[in-house]
């Protein structure tokens, strides 16, 4: 999309389908940046602050394969979101790690990660897809609601975690 500045000059404002989303290795810079990122996010967010632990190093293992993948989504070559997928069985992935820049949302992104995620975990050949998440990301609960997500019980001992879901994934349209 092109808008016309102030001053006459052309610029290009990208969109949300023109940030590409990558696969990368959650070791790699640009995967760590934006876990930093997130866990910074969720540090000012979260009532009593977030304890990342040694979550960083131990994405370069539960986030590659053949355990995981982790996706990065960038503009202009800066990571403004990210997720991963983890293979918990034969037939479940779940959900880790998904963050958009408050910058960047409300403009479909956080959407279209989901959506990658959810094919990433179905080209792994699962059917059923995880996740959780603390009650103060009201962004995040209403989107995993709107995406066919359903709450269920508790399923790990995420201390942060106050929401936990699951959607049945099917083969794509």
């Amino acid at each position: 999309m092109v808008n016309r500045g102030a001053v006459g000059l052309l610029i290009t404002v990208a969109t949300m389908e023109e940030v590409p989303l990558v696969v990368v290795d959650a070791g790699s810079p640009a995967a760590q940046s934006a876990m930093a990122a997130y866990f910074a996010e969720l540090a000012e967010r979260f009532p009593g602050g977030f304890d990342p632990g040694d979550a960083l190093d131990d994405a370069a293992t539960a986030f590659n394969p053949p355990r995981g993948v982790f996706v990065v989504a960038l503009a202009d070559g800066q990571p403004v979101g990210c997720g991963a997928t983890e293979l918990v069985d034969d037939q479940t992935a779940e959900i880790k790690r998904m963050w958009v820049s408050a910058s960047r949302r409300g403009r479909g992104l956080g959407g279209r990660l989901l959506a990658r995620l959810e094919a990433e975990a179905r080209d792994a050949g699962r059917t059923g897809i995880l996740l959780d998440t603390n009650g103060s990301l009201t962004e995040a609960i209403s989107m995993y609601r709107t995406r066919g997500y359903t709450p269920i019980e508790r399923y790990n001992d995420n201390p942060y975690a106050q929401h936990w879901f699951a959607k049945t994934l099917t083969a794509p349209a």
